[in-house]
């Protein structure tokens, strides 16, 4: 599961995003206090930070600096701000996105959903490395590991792995992954697809991961 941390201070917004993203099916950490926030996200370790402009005795422009010089997780500004000079210092200053508030709850979701899949895509395709809850995908190896172990995977396992990664967060239909296994050569059917997935699942399993693929009725895979 998709881990964001909300860093809000509005009480109401934020046990409202929380809800909201709670219901999309994201892991969310909540902070109700802001004192050396920059080190309670880099424990928390999440996937993307939702981080307010204005917080209690700092700017989330400065706390995104100082991630910045530990860590690439991807930030999106939320603000009440308006002035374009604020957009611009928020994406010079280390920024994937920045949302003005009122905001619509689908478009935040669809912004959240952009950011995650473009920046793990970049990492991905620069280093064939992808990562997702504690799980390493290194496809040029065709092999999965944890902290604990590894899995030697076939070359759809790794297809099919990948590009739920390069995803994540998002569900990937299994017609779209039948399409992108042919389009790279590799011709499987929906029955033989459930075969690799299952083949994954207990391959993970093996690794003592229960639960890194969800599967949806109607909407498919997702990581």
């Amino acid at each position: 599961m998709v881990h964001i941390f909300v860093a809000e201070d509005e009480v109401i917004v934020r046990r409202e995003l929380k809800l909201l993203l709670e219901n999309a099916l994201y892991q969310v950490t909540a902070s109700e206090t802001f004192d050396f926030l920059e080190q309670q996200i880099l424990r928390a370790c999440p996937d993307l930070v939702l981080l307010d402009v204005n917080l209690p005795d700092v700017s989330g422009f400065t706390v995104c600096k100082r991630l910045r010089a530990k860590s690439d997780i991807p930030v999106i500004f939320l603000t009440s701000r308006t002035d374009a000079m604020d957009e611009l210092n928020g994406m010079l200053g280390g920024g994937d996105d920045y949302i003005t508030k009122p905001y619509q709850a689908s478009i935040l979701l669809a912004r959240i959903a952009a950011v995650l899949k473009r920046t793990r895509r970049g990492e991905g395709e620069r280093a064939g490395i992808f990562s997702c809850r504690g799980v390493v995908l290194d496809s040029a190896g065709c092999c999965l590991s944890v902290a604990d172990g590894s899995a030697e995977l076939t070359k759809n396992e790794m297809k099919i792995l990948q590009y739920l990664f390069t995803h994540a967060g998002m569900y990937v239909s299994r017609m779209e992954l039948i399409e992108h296994l042919w389009d790279n050569q590799m011709f499987i059917d929906d029955n033989t697809l459930s075969v690799h997935v299952a083949r994954i699942r207990e391959k993970l399993r093996g690794l003592g991961v229960a639960d890194l693929i969800e599967t949806k009725r109607g909407m498919g895979y997702r990581v």
